[in-house]
């Protein structure tokens, strides 16, 4: 049969991309998965015959049947190649025949063209991974997790501190029209494809390479990657990374100036946008957040951490423990690991970039199973993870005259509550236990001595001389929950071993903290003499004027508190306590009213009020949601006054069916990205025009 035979094809792009979960994408264009089948009708103006049919499909600017890039097949299976494409008589005629075509379920993701005979271009269709697939390395057996990996468009990133997690509404809209070009985009932008794209099409196969190619793709060190890092808390000449709600924002920002990096970004951010790329090219994807993260930059599983004989923590360790950090898990195979699928699972991949992989800005996959064992010698970048949960912090005094004293060693602090949200329901979920055994048990020793051993390069420490149980016990605690805006009432609490009374100065300071645990200036500091009873605890109140720490805390910002109470009758006595502090934002609501329809005319009312005793200015309320706004909508009011509420007013028109979030974020000069949300369900309308919609 020549080419010419063929007059039209018929891709059956709402029929397949509904059988293939792509529908959510386009019904106008074919999307399938790979390792299913999907249908393609042949019309003619002549008799077909399906043993003379030959179809050609490729990929990439230079095809190979070698590579697996490029495959020749027919009905009568003549030719085989090396990753084989499958055609089916479906269903004949005299003038059109109806074929089953099936992708091997490694075939390399990504579009692909397909010709009829003798270079009949018979247009273009896109391969993505499949979870639902048996054969396929991403493959997830549970439909519910499929539902909330794969093909959920909205979830919560938790942010905060150990005690005081808050989740953060994220919408990751992998399935907006525009963003699968746009994952395809950013995968033609690798530095791996720009050298070889022959090889690079090739390996896109395989999800742990295009799994650590996203994860240096998703920020821009090295690269033409979509976000710009920004820690410093200036963000003139683009947006503040608390201002984010949304990873469509972000990647349709990337396309739009050629893709230039988006300014800016941090680790939720990151995380965030790379979820979205992950499941938009069907890889299971879950963001999870890790409060007390430590970052290990010598690779020896050990944080320094330094304090002033006065409580100030100076700048002198590079090591840090931040107070959260934020990173995604994607679910594959991992055959390149030894034990067949010993490590198959959730792997971590973390595109915040930190400390380099192979020369790449990138880090991971790396199998949460062997970071649970300490397998640090497997790859990728198992020790920095390993060192995120489970390594040990010592801290040291630093006296007066420069001396070092070592006070504290802590097995347990780090990685604590590890977070994801939940399968089909809002609700947080502790998944701390994935990542190591319990704190405090022997098994868990066990294995931090395993990671050391496996470490390249690094031998199993002398433990330090043992510190002596402090006859004296401090603690931090708040009067009441803190809330910006008001001040911050703190107890010290104090509980002496002695058998007389002490005289103690106590020391208290607050300094500012970012969330990478990287402290920036002291905001305020109190002394106070006491005396301590025997046997007995003292407890004294301190507090923290807002006026002290307003300004300082916008954004990602908190407070740490720090105590040290000297002995006065022997100086060396000196004892630590500290803090982390996040005080909670004041609420905006977001309520919509009537029952949304598809296409039809729907309002948000969003309200705020201003719980301070000054005017708030430059505010600006934005409202978003993936299917029901095509792009965020921002109202702005000069000032607020003190006590004074806000509305806004925000019609929509929702243009996909479904479960959706409809997002609110409020800014000022006072308070920086206050989030909200509300769940909406939207309707089709049955018996008026959009039918297919019941």
């Amino acid at each position: 049969m020549t080419s010419a035979d063929i007059s039209k094809v018929d891709f059956h792009c709402e029929k397949n991309n509904e059988a293939h979960r792509t529908s959510e994408i386009s019904t106008e264009r074919l999307i399938v998965r790979r390792g299913q089948p999907f249908l393609l009708t042949l019309h003619s103006s002549s008799a077909l015959k399906p043993e003379a049919l030959e179809l050609t499909v490729q990929t990439g600017p230079q095809p190979s049947e070698d590579l697996g890039t490029k495959a020749v097949f027919d009905v009568a299976r003549k030719r085989s190649t090396k990753k084989p494409w499958e055609a089916k008589v479906q269903k004949a005629s005299a003038t059109s025949l109806t074929l089953a075509i099936s992708s091997p379920a490694d075939a390399s993701i990504g579009e692909y063209t397909l010709s009829v005979g003798e270079g009949h271009s018979a247009g273009s269709f896109v391969v993505l991974f499949n979870p639902w697939c048996a054969e396929d390395w991403v493959h997830l057996a549970d439909e519910q997790e499929r539902q909330e990996y794969v093909m959920n468009e909205s979830g919560i990133l938790y942010r905060g501190s150990t005690y005081y997690i808050s989740g953060l509404d994220w919408e990751f809209g992998q399935f907006e029209e525009d963003i699968i070009d746009i994952c395809v985009k950013l995968l033609d932008l690798n530095p791996k494809c720009l050298r070889n794209a022959a090889e690079d099409f090739s390996a896109r196969c395989n999800p742990i390479y295009v799994g650590r190619v996203v994860s240096a793709m998703i920020n821009c060190n090295g690269d033409r990657g979509v976000l710009q890092g920004n820690w410093s808390g200036d963000y003139i000449g683009g947006v503040s990374p608390t201002h984010w709600n949304s990873s469509v924002d972000i990647l349709r920002k990337w396309k739009k100036y050629t893709c230039h990096p988006v300014k800016y970004g941090q680790c939720w951010v990151f995380a965030g946008v790379m979820c979205t790329v992950l499941r938009c090219l069907g890889i299971p994807c879950r963001v999870v957040t890790n409060f007390q993260s430590a970052h290990d930059t010598h690779g020896n599983l050990t944080i320094d951490d330094f304090y002033s004989d006065h409580g100030v923590q100076p700048k002198t360790s590079e090591d840090s423990v931040w107070n959260y950090h934020v990173w995604v898990e994607a679910w594959m195979r991992r055959p390149d690991l030894p034990g067949r699928s010993v490590y198959d699972g959730w792997q971590v991949l973390d595109p915040t970039p930190q400390e380099l992989s192979d020369g790449v800005h990138c880090c991971g996959p790396a199998p949460v199973k062997a970071v649970r064992e300490g397998h640090t010698d497997l790859k990728y970048d198992l020790p920095f993870v390993f060192a995120e949960v489970n390594a040990d912090q010592v801290t040291w005094l630093i006296m007066a005259n420069m001396s070092k004293k070592r006070i504290m060693s802590d097995t347990k602090t780090v990685g604590q509550n590890i977070s994801t949200k939940a399968v089909g329901s809002d609700k947080w979920r502790n998944i701390t236990d994935n990542y190591k055994y319990q704190e405090g048990t022997a098994k868990e020793r066990e294995v931090f001595k395993e990671a050391v051993k496996r470490t390249k390069k690094l031998t199993e420490p002398k433990p330090p001389p043992a510190l002596h149980p402090p006859d004296i016990k401090m603690k931090i605690v708040e009067s009441s929950k803190p809330i910006n805006g008001k001040d911050v009432d703190l107890v010290i609490q104090l509980h002496s071993a002695h058998r007389t009374p002490l005289n103690m100065t106590l020391h208290v300071n607050a300094q500012v903290m970012l969330y990478t645990g990287m402290l920036e200036f002291n905001i305020w500091s109190e002394e106070k003499q006491v005396k301590l009873p025997s046997n007995k605890e003292l407890k004294v109140p301190f507090q923290i004027p807002f006026s002290k720490y307003g300004s300082h805390i916008q954004g990602n910002n908190s407070i740490k508190v720090t105590a040290i109470a000297n002995d006065k009758e022997n100086r060396e006595e000196m004892y630590l306590a500290e803090k982390n502090i996040v005080p909670e934002n004041p609420p905006i609501s977001i309520t919509v009213t009537g029952d949304p329809v598809i296409y039809g005319n729907t309002q948000a009312d969003i309200t705020f009020q201003n719980p301070l005793s000054v005017a708030l200015k430059d505010c600006t309320i934005t409202v978003s949601g993936s299917g029901l706004l095509k792009k965020p909508v921002e109202a702005k009011l000069a000032s607020l006054g003190p006590g004074q509420n806000v509305l806004v007013l925000v019609p929509f028109t929702p243009y996909k069916i479904g479960h959706r979030k409809l997002m609110a974020d409020f800014d000022c000069d006072q308070f920086r990205d206050i989030q909200t949300s509300c769940k909406i369900y939207v309707a089709g309308r049955c018996g008026v025009v959009d039918t297919a919609y019941c």
